[in-house]
């Protein structure tokens, strides 16, 4: 999968506005319409993973984290949900998983809580989670498969034959996402290296991320 990101100033993430401390009042009903939104969000919203592309070095999981804040504080106005976000510290990449009603709705909330908007966002269908392990190294892998060249129910079948697979090599697989248009799949999973990762594909189906990806999560 090709990621692009135009990255501008992330200087931009550590500007909070003074008056909200001041407020506790409001914050906390602002806190509580944003609860009641998100719990009142319909199953039937569209799945997204936008993918943010800054530089090798240019990023942090602090930083990532004050902006994601921001999100969260304008996201309801345009019937966003972002769920959980991955930062490559390495890489400088980020990818957010979010509901939305469509695209331009979660570029737009990107746009007005910090400015940095994704270059790449994949319209996804979700597996089944699994519940994490403590203390184990956190993965990101990517298919490229071709576009038109994969389903969602032919991923959720090489998906159970990983599970089969995943204790001999000490993996734990959480979920994977499927961009069917794209053909493009994402799996996040805990490992004791990337290799453990790659040769349970191996094993399992045969079919090997294009990358690993090292990630912290967020949420």
């Amino acid at each position: 999968m090709k990621i692009f990101f135009a990255c501008t100033a992330f200087g931009i993430i550590h500007l909070f506005s003074p008056g909200l401390s001041a407020q506790p009042i409001k914050s906390k009903i602002a806190a509580e319409e944003k609860a009641a939104y998100i719990d009142s969000t319909p199953k039937s919203k569209n799945l997204f993973i936008d993918v943010h592309h800054l530089g090798a070095g240019k990023v942090t999981a602090k930083q990532v984290a004050a902006a994601h804040q921001k999100d969260l504080a304008v996201q309801a106005k345009y019937g966003v949900n972002i769920l959980k976000y991955w930062v490559d510290e390495k890489n400088g990449d980020i990818y957010c998983l979010a509901s939305a009603p469509d695209s331009q709705s979660l570029r737009a909330t990107h746009a007005e809580a910090h400015g940095l908007l994704p270059s790449d966002i994949h319209k996804v269908t979700s597996g089944a989670e699994a519940l994490p392990i403590k203390e184990k190294n956190l993965f990101l892998d990517v298919h490229e498969l071709g576009a038109g060249k994969v389903t969602a129910k032919d991923v959720e079948g090489a998906h159970q034959k990983d599970l089969d697979t995943q204790k001999k090599y000490g993996v734990n697989l959480i979920n994977y996402w499927v961009d069917e248009k794209r053909g493009t799949v994402m799996c996040l999973a805990q490992a004791p290296d990337s290799s453990a990762l790659i040769n349970t594909h191996k094993e399992a189906h045969g079919l090997v991320p294009l990358k690993v990806i090292k990630v912290t999560q967020g949420q």
